[in-house]
């Protein structure tokens, strides 16, 4: 297999998604069907969503600089901005993988160029204040899923690509985290697709030196398929009913630098793997864009 941290490393889209699940520690590769047969391993899967880790409590994680309420029950987040269309998929159980309904998830990231929205001073002095894309709340459903539609993360520097999150099951049990994504297909998506491929500068954050996800460990690295005209993004968040959570203070909080800040302690990991061949290898994008 070649080696991720290495300049040399190329791979096509279809290549990328076959090393679907990056671990937080090491960043060793499992194939997709690996990853699938490993997890419904450990206990009866019946009735949850593929390729993730369950019957474990997800790691709550900062929330960040860029956490608000918007108060927006909505499933398509994305209010028209561009990037490539991307399915949400978030199951709420608990440990015993019992899912749980009428949980509240919020979940709000960075747009393609990597800009949050309703803030001020990020990346080249951007102001999003007053605007809230890539952000919303859906409800859990008798499966215990919550679905939005979005677009695929950008990145800014300091950080490696990612999905925040909050799971509330009342107004003291919230658990706070971060979903994460494979770095060959992220770097695929940067380097080929507009408006990603239009940004000139190189990340300096991928998995293996980004400390939160390294906190979030392995539970927290998302589910990937290629749908017909989108991807299909899953994870399952398991949660302790009987908890109180650690990170009830109100939005913003200590969580890392804002986009366009310093890395995070810890050291460059190296450079980032690198896509290659352009075209129409993305679902919904047309050849040449």
């Amino acid at each position: 297999m070649p080696d991720p941290d290495k300049p040399s490393f190329r791979l096509n889209r279809r290549q990328a998604l076959s090393l679907v699940a990056v671990t937080a520690a090491g960043g060793a590769l499992m194939s997709q069907r690996a990853f699938a047969q490993e997890a419904g391993a450990s206990a009866d899967t019946a009735g949850l969503l593929p390729g993730a880790d369950v019957c474990v409590i997800t790691p709550e994680v900062t929330e960040g600089p860029y956490y608000f309420d918007p108060a927006l029950d909505r499933q398509d987040i994305t209010e028209g901005r561009p990037g490539v269309k991307t399915q949400v998929r978030l199951q709420v159980v608990d440990a015993q993988c019992k899912p749980l309904s009428g949980a509240r998830v919020d979940i709000w990231h960075a747009d393609a160029t990597g800009v949050y929205s309703g803030y001020a001073n990020q990346t080249g002095g951007v102001d999003t204040t007053g605007e809230t894309f890539m952000r919303g709340t859906q409800m859990t459903d008798a499966n215990g899923v919550a679905e939005f539609t979005t677009v695929y993360p950008g990145w800014y520097r300091g950080r490696t690509t990612h999905i925040h999150f909050k799971v509330f099951l009342d107004e003291t049990n919230i658990l706070t985290g971060q979903l994460f994504f494979p770095d060959a297909l992220s770097e695929f998506i940067y380097k080929n697709v507009a408006p990603y491929s239009d940004r000139t500068e190189e990340r300096d954050t991928i998995n293996t030196n980004d400390n939160i996800a390294a906190q979030a460990t392995r539970a927290s690295f998302a589910y990937v398929k290629e749908l017909a005209d989108a991807y299909l993004v899953a994870m399952i968040i398991g949660v302790d009913p009987s908890a109180t959570s650690s990170n009830l203070g109100g939005a913003g909080g200590a969580g890392g630098p804002p986009p366009g800040g310093p890395p995070p302690d810890g050291g460059n990991g190296g450079p980032p793997a690198t896509g290659s061949s352009r075209g129409s290898l993305v679902p919904g994008v047309e050849a040449g864009n």
